[in-house]
């Protein structure tokens, strides 16, 4: 019986105390003074909303960050952001494998858990792929933009090439680039940069499809057929996700740009609300129906075993599945003539619910506490619990309690749903959240 008692603490508990360890412990070192470029101690609240903020991936922030944090606060705003883009327990469990140490066995059950992977088997080398292809792919995108960077900024450019790659991989939303003159700008001096717009585009992309998609192509390369149906899922929701925004966007914003400018304003603004939290645009100045879309598109997130935040493509996909067997009568929700378990469109349900009622009531209780009109609210709650990070300009301005409300929207929609749902209620079938027939994971 400890044992077993043990064994749940070790799993879905170990996930979400993992996560407040360590924004807690950043939050602490953001403190110092030193982590600061004035060299004061930073109040407790903005260095745990930074925190978590980069450990959740979010990107949403009250201080600027490139003028705010001095080389030292900035250098651990990133590591937070690494740690919390490959996940706690992935990296304990990379520092494991470099000392040499044995992964146990109760390690390799965490470890599935954490990337919700369909089986235990062959999870160490799954781990060392992930943790090479991140590093290899961090590594290029700084190649990439390290001209541009070293261009505008000299010697400094290489650590702005550094940071934003993974930063933009991570799904972090960080950007370095502020100044006491010019605070909170994000890219939007690159709006007009295909260089800077298409690496950071592609490295969202790539970070947020999930290191199991990943792993089905690197194993079958362009062979579509061959991909499990979970990788098929994720693909084509996210080339939906992406094209049909930009589309949007492009006929019904931006109409002042040229047309080149054009083009990558609506297909950036469509990839980064997907848990991102770049923008090249001014966000305010967007119509109400582009924003209502991208507080959609904050809500969905990414996908599965990512590091991307928000309900998941495949939760949005099973519940559309579903909703289409509903209107055909069929007893089962299908997808290319394979049937979906019922517990997965449940998990989905549940996920959706979830994810809404923290979105909206966070944002009413905003609203009141701050006097704000709702809508604005309703985005910055889309974006803290979608752990996307683009705001509308009153995040910096909020009161104490209104951030204490985005801390928790953040640290709850980075740790999933599925895996709130496992540690806090106990579940003798806790493999549920796996799909026996289909093996698509939602939430």
């Amino acid at each position: 019986m400890l044992t077993h008692r043990k064994k749940r603490l070790s799993s879905f508990k170990l996930i979400v105390l993992g996560f407040a360890g360590v924004i807690v412990l950043g939050a602490l070192i953001l403190m110092l003074p030193f982590s600061s470029t004035a060299g004061v101690v930073t109040p407790f609240h903005e260095a745990l909303f930074t925190s978590t903020s980069a450990v959740c991936v979010t990107g949403l922030v009250v201080q600027d960050t490139g003028s705010y944090w001095s080389a030292f606060g900035q250098a651990i705003i990133l590591l937070l952001i690494q740690i919390g883009g490959l996940g706690v327990v992935t990296v304990a469990v990379f520092f494991a494998m470099l000392s040499g140490r044995k992964i146990s066995l109760m390690q390799r059950s965490t470890m599935q858990d954490a990337i919700s992977a369909p089986k235990v088997g062959g999870i160490v080398r799954l781990t060392r792929f992930i943790i090479r292809g991140t590093f290899l792919i961090e590594l290029i995108g700084m190649i990439v933009m390290l001209p541009t960077f070293c261009r505008n900024f000299g010697i400094k450019g290489i650590w702005m090439a550094a940071f934003h790659s993974i930063s933009a991989f991570c799904n972090a939303g960080f950007d370095i680039l502020g100044t006491a003159k010019n605070k909170y700008p994000s890219l939007t001096g690159y709006i007009g940069d295909p260089t800077i717009n298409i690496a950071i585009m592609l490295l969202i992309i790539v970070g947020g499809i999930g290191f199991l998609t990943w792993d089905d192509i690197y194993t079958n390369k362009w062979h579509f057929k061959k991909y499990h149906m979970q990788s098929k899922v994720i693909l084509v929701t996210t080339a939906i996700l992406i094209i049909a925004p930009a589309v949007f966007f492009f006929f019904c914003d931006f109409t002042g740009l040229p047309l080149s400018e054009r083009i990558l304003a609506s297909l950036f603004q469509s990839v980064t609300p997907r848990t991102a939290g770049f923008n090249t645009v001014d966000l305010p100045a967007m119509s109400g129906s582009s924003k209502a879309i991208m507080i959609l598109l904050m809500l969905i997130g990414g996908s599965p075993s990512s590091t991307a935040g928000g309900m998941k493509t495949t939760t949005l996909a099973v519940l559309i599945l579903s909703a289409f067997s509903v209107c055909r009568k069929k007893d089962d929700t299908e997808v290319c003539g394979r049937r979906i378990d019922g517990s997965t469109v449940k998990n989905a349900a549940a996920v959706a619910v979830m994810y809404f009622l923290m979105f909206f009531i966070g944002g009413n209780v905003i609203s009141m506490a701050e006097g704000l009109p709702l809508s604005t609210c309703l985005y910055e709650t889309a974006s803290a619990v979608g752990t996307v990070g683009l705001t509308l300009g009153i995040t910096p301005k909020l009161g104490v309690l209104s951030q204490l409300i985005l801390i928790v929207l953040m640290y709850l929609g980075r740790v999933g749903g599925l895996t709130l749902i496992y540690a806090a209620v106990p579940n003798k079938n806790q493999s549920g959240a796996k799909l026996p027939l289909e093996k698509i994971t939602v939430g």
